[in-house]
């Protein structure tokens, strides 16, 4: 089969919509909204009248029926106009529906699915804990059965979508026991937001992403059905492993977009900023710099959408999910970095896009696993 390398044609239409859509929505708000750390209910209801949510859920449930290399462009399109908008995204896609679409029951996908494909509302992804980050498998957050429900005890630390006006639940991995090894056993509980014992409070003062929602979340002898399980009990440090996998796509999509909107910033400064008699594109230092940026976005690319292509041909993209993310969030930080100095002091500005460009890149390094974790997994897959 010859490699090809063109969008079909509705991947094209995708793009291009999208692009216009985040020009024209939220290009305008997204310095303010930045400025006052404020998440727009309004914004989010344009994304999933656009068709941002749900993307790659089957129809049945209200999604767009959409593969993941369009996933990969629409996010990426995004990024390229602001890091929150396409957190929102990516976290709503990837960690919010994703695990409730590949291992929830029948009866939870039609309960919760038609909502956070439609926008109503939006889902966390209970992971990360104030002493276990990266070290997931650390977990303290516990998870009792009593009679039929399960009692769940801990707390939760920066997770996206979980406290905004309009999240309605999030999905929570928790000790459920001990395997026979030893180790903790980690399952996946879904709780609803309003229930008793939990509580869900939005952090601020972060130094990117300000538009986005983050949260702190906390249990305390919070009760839900034992229904309320993910999937079997035991599975959810796979079921964590495979969601993360899949997210990193997005996160790749987002280093990707935001690399992609630095350099246009960049080019377009260079091209009309006159020093010595000339633009600052045409001195060498700059022209290789933006050659640098055009070259490494191209393989960012060229990395990621390969990614994208083997999960949607149902064949092993872990390793190239981890490449892509690890690579396409440092492109952005070195993007960023340079785009900032060809733009001087004002790139210092919060006037110039480019500086909340600069910020946002930054936890594109950090989230969904650290480029040091994204260096782990690699060196596995090469047999290290």
């Amino acid at each position: 089969m010859a490699l090809n390398y063109d969008l079909s044609e509705d991947q094209q239409i995708l793009r291009d919509s999208v692009r216009k859509f985040a020009e024209g929505e939220i290009k305008p708000m997204a310095q303010e909204l930045d400025e006052k750390e404020s998440f727009s209910v309004e914004l989010t209801r344009k994304m999933a009248e656009m068709g941002l949510f749900g993307m790659f859920v089957s129809p049945e449930y209200q999604g767009q029926g959409m593969d993941y290399v369009s996933y990969i462009i629409a996010t990426e399109e995004i990024a390229r106009v602001d890091g929150s908008h396409a957190a929102t995204i990516a976290a709503g896609n990837s960690l919010g529906i994703g695990p409730l679409y590949y291992y929830g029951s029948e009866d939870q996908k039609r309960k919760y699915l038609p909502k956070l494909c439609s926008g109503e509302g939006l889902w966390g992804f209970g992971l990360t804990e104030p002493n276990a980050g990266s070290d997931a498998g650390s977990s303290k957050t516990s998870a009792v059965l009593d009679g039929n429900e399960w009692v769940i005890n801990g707390s939760k630390i920066f997770i996206t979508n979980a406290a905004s006006p309009i999240s309605i639940g999030v999905t929570v991995q928790a000790v459920t026991g001990k395997r026979d090894d030893g180790r903790p056993e980690l399952s996946c509980i879904i709780v609803e937001h309003g229930t008793r014992g939990f509580e869900a409070k939005e952090m601020h003062g972060k130094l990117m992403w300000r538009s986005s929602n983050t949260g702190e979340l906390f249990f305390d002898d919070v009760r839900v059905p034992k229904e309320n399980l993910l999937g079997k009990q035991g599975d959810g440090f796979h079921q964590m492993l495979a969601t993360l996998d899949g997210g990193r796509l997005s996160i790749g999509a987002m280093g990707l977009g935001c690399a992609q909107g630095a350099y246009e910033l960049a080019l377009r400064y260079a091209q009309e900023r006159i020093q010595f008699g000339k633009p600052l594109c045409k001195f060498q230092a700059n022209a290789f710099k933006l050659a640098d940026m055009a070259m490494e976005i191209e393989a960012g690319r060229l990395m990621l959408y390969k990614a994208g292509w083997l999960k949607d041909h149902d064949r092993p993209y872990a390793r190239e999910a981890a490449m892509g993310k690890l690579y396409c969030s440092e492109l952005s930080r070195r993007v960023s970095n340079e785009a900032v100095q060809i733009h001087g002091g004002y790139g210092l500005m919060k006037e110039y896009d480019v500086e909340r460009f600069y910020r946002d890149a930054k936890l594109l390094e950090i989230g969904e696993g650290t480029s040091e974790v994204q260096r782990i997994v690699i060196s596995r897959h090469i047999g290290c």
